[in-house]
């Protein structure tokens, strides 16, 4: 796939799902560079205004490298937003990606950061706060390795509250919390309003969990 044209809106094919099941690490990755990170670099253009605007700070764009992998080919891939030029996993951040099966949009808390326990604290602080923002549509993500989600209005506010306490006390509990778009969905469609409109309730949640003291910075 070629690079999107300046001032068109990017969309999703069926090539882009397609990269994530092709054989092998080496011919995966070639196939995500092809397929999937035109789109990606595309939409950061189209929608890091935005989520600055609405997070208050710079959001910096992180395509996913997966350069760890050495057999097993990744099984998704994302675009990060955070507010460090350097990296994305020690700060909240924002993630739009791919698995075979659906597109996703989220505010991420992953384990690799050492704030996470501080940030669901503070959300759970304002428990009653959370459950009223988060549109009953949107899914929560407790492993970003995985695909399962839950609905919000499935989740309540006793699911919620579990939620937030497993991540404040277990290394591996994650916070993941926004929308996604099967891929019959996802192909074709607008792609910067799926993000805009995902992001809007996302940056109330976004601006609780950082009012806790806690560096900014990875």
């Amino acid at each position: 796939m070629s690079e999107h044209p300046a001032g068109v809106r990017p969309a999703l094919d069926a090539k882009a799902f397609d990269a994530l099941l092709v054989p092998g690490l080496e011919a995966r990755m070639a196939a995500i560079e092809r397929d999937i990170r035109p789109i990606f670099r595309a939409f950061a253009e189209a929608v890091a205004p935005m989520l600055a605007a609405g997070a208050g700070e710079p959001m910096h764009v992180h395509i996913a490298k997966h350069a760890r992998r050495t057999v097993n080919p990744p099984n998704d891939t994302w675009v990060a937003f955070s507010a460090d030029p350097r990296g994305y996993k020690k700060l909240l951040h924002f993630q739009f990606g791919l698995w075979p099966t659906h597109a996703f949009f989220w505010l991420a808390a992953i384990y690799e950061s050492p704030f996470k326990p501080a940030w669901a604290r503070r959300w759970l602080e304002a428990l009653d706060d959370v459950v009223r923002l988060v549109p009953g549509d949107f899914v929560w993500s407790f492993d970003h390795t995985a695909p399962d989600v839950v609905r919000h209005d499935a989740l309540g506010s006793e699911g919620l509250e579990q939620a937030f306490r497993r991540a404040m006390t277990v290394k591996k509990a994650e916070l993941l919390v926004g929308r996604i778009l099967p891929r019959e969905k996802a192909e074709g469609a607008d792609l910067v309003a799926f993000a805009e409109a995902t992001a809007r309730p996302l940056f109330r949640l976004y601006r609780i969990a950082l009012s806790i003291d806690a560096p900014r910075s990875g």
